[in-house]
């Protein structure tokens, strides 16, 4: 049997996998959570699954810009141990202005998440469903700042290639919010009846509990205490502060790009009708559901690509890179055929049919997933790239090509079908489609150049 370090694409695989893994079920957590809050509200009819969809699309726009923001001390992290594999005072440096650029962020987010359902009536949505949506968001985004501390935690846990931890705390704060969200929708376990308002409370507690629970664990694991993450954490750090929002603040305004197209995208909904904004939030959540797959390989790649930059060793920052992108984008090939086989069963998991509006939404959830499959390996491909190139501490392109390719393109093009061409909602999903598949091009382009373009580090000469 050939031994590993005889061939190291068999070593990189498996290194690849044992770090994904986890921070692929991570991400599930987050979806299954999301998922459970929108099985529950389409109980409570289209109206609230609509207001959800609304609400919590703009809360997770504004949440992704954060975690952008926050995932920079990454690869920064990655780059110090892979240059010296026992750093402790320059990870802990990191992680502690991870916490601080998260406050930092924190407080414009909420005050423009607070006047956000007059903005919604301004903006033309529909009285009821901008009030319903204001309502909601007030009670959800709450959950921000303990959201970015997870994130906090989980790069550092990640960059030590140790996430089963927030593998553990995703699937605890899943039972958390199912049990919390089942009682303050609907009035249980001698909980407030709040409905919709209700499901924005129960994942904020749910986010808080995630953060104490991973807090604790780094706090007391004799592997993780040593650092003193949270010892002196007032003590400010400028220089560190400013270098993770040079590199973060592109990272966040990417994802804030991907995540408000997709926000945008729900609001054009709200131009169309109420149940294609259901239809839209049960597509968006099942191709959710796929996409954490390749974003959990992407997040490993970061670290393993940043690994290898940080020891100058370009060999190993290409086979890391590719070993990321074939699993990325082969799973994402077989979900899209899964998809385009079984719309009809997968939609319909969602919806509750003694609700007459639900036949539509079931019709126009159907027509958006046909798209949704066909976009599946492009969105891979470009979160995995993405993945690679931060890796490399290569930010500012990448939120360039997306900013360009998700609003340019994506939304120009889908606006213009949906209501110039009367293509509707399929028109929107068609221009994300189209939108998405330029983002991949262009960052897989930019993988290709990476040493033309200076991107890989020179050895040091011993």
């Amino acid at each position: 049997m050939t031994n590993d370090r005889n061939n190291p694409w068999a070593e990189e695989f498996r290194a690849m996998l044992a770090l994904a893994w986890p921070l692929i079920l991570t991400n599930i957590t987050m979806v299954l959570i999301n998922a459970t809050d929108v099985f529950l509200l389409a109980r409570l009819g289209p109206d609230a699954l609509a207001a959800s969809a609304l609400g919590s699309g703009i809360v997770i726009a504004m949440l992704l810009i954060g975690i952008g923001i926050v995932v920079a001390a990454s690869p920064l992290m990655a780059a110090e141990l892979g240059r010296k594999a026992h750093s402790v005072r320059d990870v802990r440096r990191t992680f502690r202005q991870s916490l601080w650029a998260a406050t930092a962020i924190c407080v414009p987010i909420w005050a423009i998440l607070w006047q956000m359902g007059w903005l919604l009536e301004w903006a033309g949505q529909p009285p009821r469903l901008a009030a319903d949506a204001g309502l909601f968001i007030r009670a959800l985004m709450w959950q921000i700042w303990p959201a970015l501390g997870v994130v906090a935690i989980r790069n550092f846990m990640a960059a030590l290639e140790m996430p089963k931890w927030t593998m553990l705390a995703g699937f605890a704060a899943v039972i958390v919010n199912a049990v919390v969200n089942y009682g303050l929708i609907f009035g249980h376990f001698g909980l407030p009846k709040w409905g919709l308002v209700g499901a924005g409370v129960g994942s904020s507690v749910t986010s808080l509990f995630q953060f104490l629970f991973l807090a604790g664990v780094i706090s007391f694991h004799p592997r993780f205490r040593r650092y003193h993450l949270f010892g002196r954490w007032w003590r400010a750090d400028w220089p560190r502060f400013k270098t993770i929002w040079k590199l973060g603040l592109p990272i966040g305004l990417h994802m804030g790009f991907e995540a408000m197209v997709f926000a945008a995208a729900v609001f054009l909904m709200g131009y169309i009708s109420t149940a294609a904004v259901a239809a839209h939030a049960i597509a968006i959540q099942i191709a959710s559901m796929t996409f954490m797959v390749p974003m959990g390989i992407g997040q490993a790649a970061t670290v393993r690509v940043g690994l290898g930059y940080g020891r100058r060793d370009g060999e190993a920052i290409r086979r890391a890179g590719w070993m990321a992108y074939i699993l990325g984008v082969g799973f994402m090939t077989l979900m899209a055929l899964a998809i385009w086989v079984m719309p009809g069963t997968l939609a319909g998991i969602f919806l509750e049919p003694q609700y007459a509006g639900n036949a539509e939404v079931l019709r126009l959830a159907i027509s958006f997933l046909l798209v949704a499959a066909i976009f599946q390996i492009v969105d891979g491909a470009q979160v995995v790239g993405t993945g690679m190139l931060r890796g490399l501490q290569d930010t500012t392109w990448p939120m360039l090509f997306a900013a360009f390719g998700y609003w340019v393109v994506g939304i120009g093009l889908g606006a213009w079908l949906a209501f110039s061409l009367k293509w509707q909602g399929v028109g929107i999903w068609i221009g994300l489609a189209v939108g998405l598949g330029i983002v991949a091009g262009l960052v897989l382009m930019r993988w290709l150049g990476r040493d033309r373009l200076g991107l890989v580090p020179q050895p040091v000469n011993k």
